[in-house]
């Protein structure tokens, strides 16, 4: 499955969390071309700070596949990861990141702290940045308009 794909699945999960008046990002693991885990913010909803879509589809992903090593998965996401998230998919040995537009306040996988692939930590992620851009900046652009 194209990196294209795999983004516009997290682009739906985008709409979700949009849907329930959550900050509109979405993440998905794929394992091949499968959809092990899936996620959308829910940190409004639930009053928790770690409720990233990032955190619950690497849950998810790890609780269905029964391990917490995710070192043969791909973690797509509509806005870059930030520290949290991007510690996250190092520890949970993530294959690959895979995120559409750049975190010019939180960004810790290529705008602000490069996380997911420093050489001094005992993982690396590939990253692929940039995928479905503009429609991922779109999706926060509409909600944080409609907030003010």
């Amino acid at each position: 499955m194209s990196d294209e794909a795999m983004m516009r699945n997290a682009l739906a999960l985008a709409d979700q969390a949009a849907a329930i008046d959550e900050v509109p990002i979405g993440a998905a693991v794929f394992l091949n071309d499968e959809i092990v885990g899936e996620g959308f913010n829910h940190k409004e909803s639930t009053n928790n700070p770690t409720a990233h879509a990032e955190i619950i589809a690497i849950n998810n992903a790890a609780e269905k596949l029964g391990r917490w090593r995710l070192h043969d998965c791909t973690l797509v996401v509509t806005l870059e990861p930030c520290p949290m998230c991007a510690g996250a998919a190092v520890n949970s040995r993530m294959k690959r990141i895979v995120f559409g537009a750049h975190d010019q306040k939180a960004g810790a996988c290529r705008t602000l702290y490069n996380i997911a692939d420093d050489v001094r930590l005992n993982h690396r992620c590939e990253i692929t940045e940039g995928i479905l851009a503009e429609e991922c900046v779109e999706k926060l652009r509409v909600f944080f308009k409609a907030k003010r």
